[in-house]
């Protein structure tokens, strides 16, 4: 009972705060890069605020009922949630709604309501640290066998879930969903030859695309390795000048008013290409030019800074963990979080092709700030479950000595 009274004290503030500030920065960006392309008059210009903050107050009270809930039994919840996601994306698969020529939604009456891949996202992390657990207890030596075994089932279980994604098609969010298994994969506790062997053939396997990208394009669409929107993405990454009026208009318009934005930027609502509309999704997909370009270099920093602080702090967390699987989930959460805070910011300057993920906390879309803040409710309800406090543990051990008196 004693523990109990100091629940509050175990809260972790500091990831709170963190994420309070990105929320606090989203509202500001989301507000800022509402254009006219979206809103007809400037009087509704808060109305994608107004939708975003009611997915936040969701969210917080999500955070508050996975805290209460030991994570310990997510161990028993493994298997009913991934039944739960894989059935969401059969769904979509054979019901779905079909926005902007991709089949991504749950809907009703033909509007887009609802988009499984987010949630699939924490239940696979959820799914690969149970197995990863069991796994590391059943075989503890590395060896090749225990490798292939494991290796093995990690590939079953997400297989069929990026399969599924692949085909809606959301090459962004099956991009996360290898970079959760890249993660288990890793502390899977494989043989260093055996890792290195996944990752030679992983870069072999993108020189290969590559190769047929330059030599032989239509064999990517005839082997459908890819979609006829995914090559046009690339040709605007790698040749940007030449398709600045299509395939590159976005990656050009965010890069151009980042650059505008300079050092300190030109100031919270002048930003000129929100003022025009150069760039499509600038609210949702492309927040980050909005930031570069009102904010400049400093305030784009600053955004960058406390991603980091997030991320370095869930390795802390994940580092205190007094079991392993605990570890597991904050190790496969971060790992998520770092890959879509990576290639949103690369795609929006230039440096990636643009795969239409959402920048975590910052863009606009409850499915994904949904995914998002549940993962911190998660995290959360690890790092209060380890800590300890002074004379807590001779508190226990005197309580002992009575018990046997």
């Amino acid at each position: 009972m004693e523990r109990d009274k100091h629940w509050r004290d175990r809260i972790d503030y500091t990831l709170l705060f963190l994420v309070f500030l990105l929320l606090c920065i989203s509202a500001m960006a989301i507000y800022a890069g509402t254009t006219a392309q979206y809103v007809s008059d400037e009087a509704y210009r808060h109305v994608f605020v107004l939708s975003q903050a009611r997915w936040m107050a969701i969210g917080a009270i999500l955070i508050v009922i996975i805290m209460m809930i030991d994570y310990e039994y997510f161990k028993y919840l493994t298997i009913p949630l991934y039944a739960f996601g894989m059935i969401l994306l059969l769904i979509v698969e054979f019901f779905g709604v079909t926005v902007n020529n991709a089949t991504r939604w749950i809907g009703i009456n033909g509007s887009a309501i609802y988009q499984p891949s987010e949630i699939m996202k924490i239940i696979l992390v959820l799914t690969l640290a149970h197995l990863v657990f069991y796994l590391n207890r059943r075989y503890p030596e590395q060896g090749l066998r225990a490798d292939l075994i494991k290796l093995g089932l990690i590939v079953a279980v997400s297989l069929p879930p990026i399969f599924l994604v692949l085909k809606q098609p959301d090459l962004g969010s099956a991009l996360v969903l290898v970079s959760i298994v890249a993660v288990a994969i890793l502390v899977s506790n494989m043989s260093l030859k055996m890792i290195l062997s996944l990752a030679g053939m992983a870069a072999v396997f993108v020189a290969f695309i590559f190769y047929l990208f330059f030599n032989y394009v239509d064999l990517l669409i005839a082997w459908e390795i890819l979609e006829s929107h995914q090559l046009e993405r690339i040709y605007g990454w790698l040749y940007p000048e030449e398709y600045a009026s299509s395939y590159a208009m976005q990656t050009l318009g965010a890069t151009i008013g980042i650059g505008s934005g300079q050092l300190t930027g030109v100031g919270f609502l002048n930003s000129v290409q929100a003022a025009n509309a150069a760039i499509p999704e600038m609210h949702t997909d492309f927040i980050f030019a909005v930031i570069g370009e009102e904010f400049g270099f400093i305030g784009s920093t600053l955004v960058i800074c406390v991603f980091f602080l997030l991320i370095y702090r869930m390795v802390v967390l994940a580092m205190a963990c007094k079991d392993l699987y605990g570890t597991y989930i904050i190790a496969g959460i971060a790992g998520m979080l770092t890959f879509q805070i990576f290639q949103n910011i690369a795609m929006t300057v230039g440096l990636m092709p643009v795969t239409g993920i959402a920048l975590p906390f910052l863009s606009y879309g409850g499915s994904a700030l949904m995914t998002n803040l549940i993962a911190i409710g998660v995290v959360l309800n690890i790092a209060m479950r380890q800590k300890s406090y002074m004379f807590e543990t001779s508190r226990e051990a005197a309580n002992m000595e009575r018990v046997r008196g």
